[in-house]
């Protein structure tokens, strides 16, 4: 598609090639991925594996290989308007976790959540101030409201 603005064409082209799936659910190593993009909105490949790199050595390749995958997945979007490829998740986040989590609960915990919380922070990693947004969301919760 493109676009005539004066005497300037504005060339686009997006490249979503399937719609995702979540009986399909991320790899690990997607997963990661997603991560990057949905903390930084839109990135290159090179963007990304910097990303990951500070976390573990994974190799350029390696990661624009994970990448094309993920754009025949439908789980990110190419941009292929310039010579470099930007990439930005097709997925919303909040949707994958609630159904990584609702996976969790049923296959591991039996479908308690409550299971699940007390597991959780049964670990000792559960900082005071992350225990405190937990105590106001049980109140919350417990006063009916949303």
């Amino acid at each position: 598609m493109a676009l005539r603005i004066d005497s300037y064409i504005f060339v686009t082209k997006v490249v979503v090639l399937k719609v995702f799936d979540m009986e399909n659910k991320p790899t690990a190593s997607e997963l990661e991925i997603l991560g990057v993009l949905w903390s930084k909105g839109a990135a290159t490949v090179r963007e990304v594996n910097e990303a990951l790199n500070q976390e573990r050595e994974i190799g350029y390749t390696t990661t624009l290989k994970l990448m094309q995958i993920m754009a025949q997945k439908g789980l990110v979007a190419r941009d292929e308007t310039s010579r470099t490829h930007i990439y930005k998740a097709a997925i919303d986040q909040d949707k994958v976790q609630a159904t990584l989590l609702n996976r969790l609960v049923d296959s591991a915990f039996s479908g308690s959540a409550s299971s699940l919380v007390m597991q959780a922070l049964g670990q000792g990693k559960t900082s005071k101030s992350e225990l405190e947004a937990i105590k106001k969301l049980i109140e919350k919760l417990e006063g009916g409201q949303p």
